[in-house]
């Protein structure tokens, strides 16, 4: 297990700050590490009622990505919010990967599809920016494509993020979203932070 990380003064400020306007302590600890990271990050206390967490899908990719299982982003700039660990941008792929959008694809969705191909089995997925790209993760683990261990599905936007997240729910895989329209990068790698700087849920 790696070394537990060593949060500064104004780190360590603003959660004491956090948790006198929030009551996160009946939360189960992946739970409570999500939400309050994600608070933490947004400044948006309304979190605490909008996430949607499920404690054993958060547990299993706590365990997936203490693990060494592929973490997969839908945007570059998700990934660089990722402190500890590297990730994979659906977007990038290797040279010889397609991600040219077609059959109507956005070129998220044409990334998430191409980064499906390799990555089937295991791997924790994050979607911060395009509902496009979640929809597409949706169908392709409604046609037994894929097999997430854990999707941080937090896109943002008026257009159809709020459904894309309800679907997701729906569908029954093991993931984390919100309610609302609001999300975004930062807070979809918020909540990834969270699962990576855990040392141990107990």
């Amino acid at each position: 297990m790696d070394r537990p990380r060593i949060e500064s003064p104004i780190e360590l400020e603003s959660f004491r700050i956090l948790r006198s306007r929030v009551n996160t302590a009946g939360l189960q600890p992946c739970t409570r590490a999500v939400t309050e990271r994600v608070i933490h990050t947004s400044a948006d206390v309304e979190y605490a009622d909008d996430l949607v967490c499920d404690e054993l899908a958060l547990h299993s990719g706590w365990h997936a990505l203490h693990n060494g299982a592929p973490l997969i982003v839908d945007v570059r700039m998700l990934a660089a919010g990722i402190t500890s660990r590297d990730a994979i941008v659906a977007l990038d792929g290797a040279p010889d990967r397609d991600t040219t959008p077609a059959d109507g694809l956005t070129r998220s969705a044409a990334g998430v599809r191409a980064a499906a191909a390799e990555h089937p089995d295991g791997a924790v997925w994050a979607i911060g920016n395009a509902p496009t790209a979640l929809r597409e993760l949706l169908a392709l683990a409604a046609a037994g494509a894929l097999r997430p261990a854990l999707v941080v599905g937090l896109p943002v936007g008026f257009v159809d993020a709020a459904d894309a997240k309800a679907a997701l729910r729906a569908s029954g895989l093991p993931a984390v979203s919100n309610r609302s329209a609001k999300g975004g990068t930062a807070v979809a790698a918020a909540a990834v932070n969270a699962l990576l700087y855990l040392q141990e849920p107990v």
